[in-house]
């Protein structure tokens, strides 16, 4: 199915505070062509690979515009995630949800001929918030899905007295509640939720198979 025609203008920005994590590579957005024996037919699929930044709901926005005219386009959207800004997350799930993409944790490795073949892929702390705004989720039994709490990192005195650095600042319920309405709205169990918040930052809790079926986050196959 070809990418739906996209509502015109950005999504109104959410006036909240922009959890996040570590920083990395900001999320770029390409298009793969994903081999097979369907040859010349072979379907093109978007790859969102990077962390999700500020920008990153509007830079999605403008690919879908730039590329909605191809014919061989499919609404699917490989994603590959560190994690990132968490009210940004949500922003880029809705989107896809609007755009009425399917969400797959893969990377696409390229086969040299110019068509690529998926691979595993992870998708770590706020990257889950928009793995769940797929109208259909994947999780390939080979791919990793981790979740962990929230935190916003701001400037603040060393702990260690060397008078620099950042301090991390935790939720005080307000964010919890947002990312529990919103995985309800994208049909997913706000165990989810939960359970992140219990996970320490400093560790990850790798989604079960079981898990990420129990809480409806999405199936093993296509």
């Amino acid at each position: 199915m070809a990418f739906k025609a996209f509502m015109t203008g950005a999504a109104a920005a959410v006036s909240m505070l922009a959890w996040g994590g570590a920083a990395s590579a900001d999320m770029r957005f390409s298009l793969t062509t994903i081999g097979g024996s369907c040859g010349a037919r072979c379907p093109q699929a978007i790859v969102a690979d990077g962390e999700i930044s500020d920008s990153t709901p509007d830079e999605f926005l403008s690919f879908v515009r730039a590329n909605s005219r191809s014919g061989d386009l499919r609404s699917v959207v490989l994603l590959n995630s560190p994690g990132g800004k968490v009210v940004a997350s949500m922003e880029l799930g809705r989107m896809f949800r609007k755009v009425g993409a399917a969400t797959v944790v893969a990377r696409a490795v390229s086969d040299g001929d110019g068509r690529s073949h998926l691979t595993s892929g992870r998708c770590f702390s706020a990257c889950v918030y928009a793995l769940m705004g797929g109208r259909k989720r994947v999780v390939p039994a080979q791919s990793l899905v981790g979740i962990h709490r929230m935190f916003a990192l701001e400037a603040g005195a060393d702990p260690a007295g060397g008078g620099g650095g950042a301090r991390r600042r935790f939720d005080n319920g307000d964010m919890r509640s947002v990312l529990s309405r919103y995985s309800e709205a994208m049909g997913v169990s706000r165990d989810l939720i939960n359970t992140a918040e219990r996970t320490p930052t400093e560790s990850i809790h790798v989604l079960s198979p079981s898990e990420v079926a129990r809480w409806r986050l999405g199936s093993s196959r296509f």
